[in-house]
């Protein structure tokens, strides 16, 4: 039976959500406002002017970092991951809608990888990759690292997105005389188009903010987090805070759009 929360309990709740929402936005917060420091600006409080300097200096020759190249390595990466991430986890959502032997044991090494900590992951992989004399790179030792976080996390959504799907839609479109083709690709597709975009976005966020799996197996050119983690040992110009309101714009200009098209999906299937 529902009951109205008392309102001590309810205030409660408030105070928590305010911690929370502080502990999570006040530090960015604080670089978003030290990214406009005036030129003359440090890396601390109070602000010394506003300006937009340290904006214009990402796209300037720099002393060190590798602004630009670290962006599209993690954003080409990110995409590789996401596709790679999605179809893998349809395909393994369909094939576990059937009971075959073996798939309890399959299941448990695929989300494996989440129980183990991700610098041994890291790790191992780089050593595996100079055993073999293999250069460990970005686009192949980094992209299979970032792999065993991400399908896991896609296979177990795609999991749960099955269990709920009833097989009755299925069955009408063949009583129609629809082949499994035509049942999966006008049916089962865009009913689970929407939870795909989110295994998409989920790939995509995980491997563009990834630091620890991609420290040994990166190579010789650093994704994005490690640049980053890189200019802090040796940056001492707002130049770094205007780089993180970057990404991370970037960032939630990504999840919106993914929500707006997950948004339209829906509107456009509740029309049809």
């Amino acid at each position: 039976m529902y009951r109205e929360p008392r309102s001590h309990e309810f205030y409660l709740l408030a105070i928590f959500f305010t911690v929370f929402v502080l502990f999570l936005y006040g530090p960015l917060s604080a670089v978003l406002i030290l990214s406009f420091q005036g030129p003359n600006g440090g890396l601390t409080f109070p602000l010394n002017g506003v300006s937009l300097r340290w904006f214009a200096n990402l796209f300037e020759t720099q002393a060190v970092g590798d602004f630009g190249g670290s962006f599209r390595r993690s954003a080409m990466l990110g995409m590789m991951v996401m596709l790679v991430t999605v179809i893998v986890s349809l395909l393994a959502g369909l094939a576990f809608r059937r009971k075959f032997i073996g798939a309890t044991a399959l299941f448990y090494l695929a989300v494996a990888s989440l129980v183990v900590p991700s610098i041994i992951v890291s790790l191992g992989i780089g050593v595996l990759f100079n055993q073999l004399g293999l250069q460990p790179a970005w686009y192949s030792s980094g992209f299979g690292a970032h792999l065993t976080w991400t399908l896991p996390f896609g296979v177990l959504i795609m999991f749960a997105v099955f269990n709920r799907f009833s097989p009755a839609y299925e069955e009408a479109a063949r009583d129609l005389g629809a082949t499994s083709w035509q049942t999966f690709r006008h049916v089962v597709l865009p009913m689970i188009a929407p939870s795909l975009i989110g295994v998409g976005l989920f790939g995509f966020t995980l491997s563009y903010d990834e630091f620890a799996r991609t420290l040994m197996t990166a190579g010789s050119f650093n994704t994005l987090p490690l640049e980053i983690y890189g200019m802090t040992t040796n940056v001492t110009t707002p130049v770094l805070y205007a780089l993180g309101t970057v990404t991370t714009v970037f960032s939630f200009l990504v999840i919106a759009g993914t929500l707006g098209l997950i948004v339209h999906l829906n509107r456009r299937r509740a029309k049809s």
